[in-house]
């Protein structure tokens, strides 16, 4: 079987789009799905290229039990980083336009969109709060919504690859 190449997309790639695909791969894996899907990460912009994980995002993390991040190091979504995917998890709206431009057949949908409690909401309404400027508890925040949409998008995969549910 052909993995189901996944990434999330944020602004730098330094705070939400690394936990989003640390909490996927989290999770994936408690799927029994990590070996059919290949999760990484990337940034609209390139301001934070070569950087890693945000120290609060990855102390918050580490609060509740994910790995850190400690190999990551940001980097900007080309064209063929995104035509090469087969979703792609943009944490807002901005990021969502900028993912169409660069690959407009691809699938791109808002991380948020598959959490349940946001069902039915514009995409407008569907960004996840930027930690950057703010203190522990927005990066709490973020987790938290990545957290709520994280078993939504592992079910819409699941889905994807034919592979059924647990009972």
């Amino acid at each position: 079987m052909t993995a189901y190449r996944v990434m999330t997309v944020c602004t730098g790639n330094i705070c939400r789009s690394p936990m989003a695909e640390i909490v996927l791969r989290d999770r994936f894996e408690a799927a029994g799905l990590g070996d059919a899907v290949v999760l990484d990460s990337s940034g609209v912009s390139d301001e934070e290229h070569g950087n890693p994980v945000d120290p609060r995002a990855r102390a918050v993390l580490a609060e509740h039990g994910y790995p850190a991040g400690d190999g990551h190091r940001a980097r900007q979504v080309t064209a063929a980083d995104a035509g090469a995917r087969d979703l792609l998890l943009a944490m807002t709206t901005r990021h969502a336009r900028a993912l169409r431009a660069l690959a407009p057949d691809a699938d791109v949908r808002m991380y948020r969109s598959f959490d349940p409690a946001a069902a039915g909401l514009p995409d407008d309404r569907l960004d996840i709060a930027d930690p950057w400027y703010g203190g522990p508890e927005d990066f709490e925040e973020c987790l938290a919504q990545v957290e709520a949409a994280a078993d939504g998008v592992v079910a819409f995969v699941r889905g994807r690859l034919g592979v059924p549910s647990e009972a």
